[in-house]
């Protein structure tokens, strides 16, 4: 029987294209839109826990994330 997981995705406009990370795994892949960085994460997160030891995915997996916005003062 398969799990579903849910995972953060953090999407980003870089350059020509999109880069997209799960802070979770620290797994991250791109994409020429958002949705095409989203699928292709989507893709590297399922790679990774179909390769990878019970062991490897503990050792990488960060329970908790926090993702919030900064106000910072500059010049």
């Amino acid at each position: 029987m398969k799990k579903r997981h849910v995972f953060t995705a953090i999407i980003e406009h870089e350059g020509d294209g999109y880069t997209a990370l799960c802070p979770e795994l620290d797994i991250a892949s791109q994409g020429d839109c958002v949705e095409d960085a989203r699928k292709n994460l989507i893709e590297a997160v399922e790679l990774f826990f179909e390769t990878a030891s019970e062991s490897e995915i503990q050792e990488r997996l960060h329970d908790e994330v926090f993702i919030t916005r900064l106000e910072v003062t500059s010049g």
